[in-house]
């Protein structure tokens, strides 16, 4: 692995994509301490815990909501607008032949995304500052307007803008999906806190013992090992194309596979869970007097049940929802078809579509229930246990499926290139 890093690194091209994207994400590191103004962020500090969405939140945005500053939205908002534009593209006939325009297509679709999560940034950048002012007992801000709200909202959105802007650059010119490196950074930043936060517990206060800290660590390590290998497991349909005689050459004859992952989503169902589950809570801070707010309060915060139960749900629903836009079974079979290629022992056709379609159902299947597992274990051995899990199986499944998917780019970088990847 690191003679391909230092092989990658003598690559000009390689190692400009992988300078560029150190020093985005090292702004984007930056950023996250820049205040925003009229704001003490003490009475935030305690607001935000370990067991309820806005500790969450924090963590996403690698400790930036904490101390409320420009970055304190993060990437959220981009995410809910993606999920709702992906949405529209089902129902909205006019989306969806955008989406089969091809790149002048798309582009439209990603420029409605944006003008989205300008929106949304705004209205949930005003909906929490009202809502944690309120909380704070009007102490939150120095000095209290209405045009205050509307300054700190406006900050809070250029922040959220200029986070989207970054991800398309790294994503354009630097290596790895943007949007996922600026929330992998996130969380990575917050890994020496938690573990300075665990020892503390131990040996300091006395709260945990210190004969937990091996457990949590062997934890950590199994959640990982396991969910390596559902990324990588697959399934290989077997496909033989007949052969086919043009002119004198005779074309065909081969045998190949298609493969299926166990996890095709990635990290996606994950974070879109987490920012639909934030949305209810943005909601509530508009009308923090509500019953709706008490409600998401009282039953809403990440040990409760049904946190717990929704956020599986939600998982398993964009596990599927994804699997259904990203892969579709008619176009494969009619290609297979075009091209003289068959699954054996299947014809050709409608059974090739219906038997790729079961197959891909019971393998998204099992990686859905995977990642509602992975995601919601570490809840429940918290509540049990009462021992404060600050790398959950939300960020652990985040950093894994990252890191993966990055390794996988840079190993296509260098198979261009003739160099030898990372797996031998």
């Amino acid at each position: 692995m690191l003679d391909t890093l230092r092989n990658a690194w003598r690559i000009e091209d390689v190692r400009k994509k992988i300078v560029f994207t150190l020093i985005m994400l090292l702004v984007y590191r930056i950023g996250a301490f820049i205040p925003v103004p009229f704001i003490d962020a003490s009475h935030i500090k305690n607001l935000v815990g370990e067991g309820n969405l806005l500790g969450l939140l924090d963590i996403i945005t690698g400790g930036a909501f904490a101390n409320y500053t420009i970055f304190a939205m993060g990437i959220t908002p981009y995410i809910n607008s993606s999920i709702i534009m992906q949405l529209l593209t089902v129902a909205i006939p006019k989306l969806e032949q955008l989406s089969k325009e091809g790149e002048e297509g798309q582009k439209k679709i990603t420029q409605y995304t944006r003008y989205l999560t300008i929106g949304l940034a705004f209205v949930q950048s005003i909906g929490i500052t009202y809502g944690l002012a309120n909380q704070a007992g009007g102490q939150l801000m120095t000095v209290n307007s209405p045009w205050i709200y509307f300054v700190v909202a406006l900050t809070l959105t250029a922040g959220t803008a200029f986070l989207m802007w970054l991800g398309e650059q790294i994503t354009e010119k630097g290596i790895g999906n943007g949007i996922s490196m600026i929330i992998f950074a996130s969380i990575v930043s917050r890994i020496p806190v938690a573990a300075v936060s665990l020892w503390n517990l131990a040996f300091e206060v006395g709260t945990i013992s210190p004969w937990s800290l091996p457990f949590i660590g062997i934890f950590i390590v199994a959640l990982i090992a396991g969910v390596v290998f559902i990324d990588m497991g697959q399934r290989r349909i077997p496909v033989q194309y007949a052969k086919r005689v043009v002119g004198r050459k005779v074309y065909g004859g081969q045998s190949t596979h298609i493969p299926l992952k166990v996890n095709s989503s990635g990290v996606l169902p994950i974070i879109f869970a987490v920012s639909l589950l934030s949305l209810p809570q943005t909601i509530g801070y508009f009308f923090p007097d509500s019953g709706f707010y008490r409600f998401i309060e009282a039953h809403f915060s990440q040990s409760s049940a049904a946190y717990a139960v929704t956020y599986a749900l939600l998982i398993v629903f964009f596990t599927f929802f994804y699997s259904q836009i990203s892969f579709n079974p008619i176009e494969i079979a009619n290609n297979l078809r075009q091209y003289g290629g068959f699954v054996q022992g299947i014809r050709p056709g409608k059974p090739t579509s219906d038997y790729l379609l079961r197959i891909s159902n019971r393998i998204t299947l099992v990686g859905s229930l995977f990642l509602a597992a992975v995601a919601i274990i570490p809840i429940a051995v918290a509540s049990i246990t009462k021992i404060p899990m600050y790398l959950q199986g939300t960020s652990i499944l985040i950093l894994v499926s990252v890191a993966l998917e990055t390794s996988k780019q840079l190993e296509a970088q260098m198979v261009m290139r003739h160099y030898k990847g990372f797996l031998k």
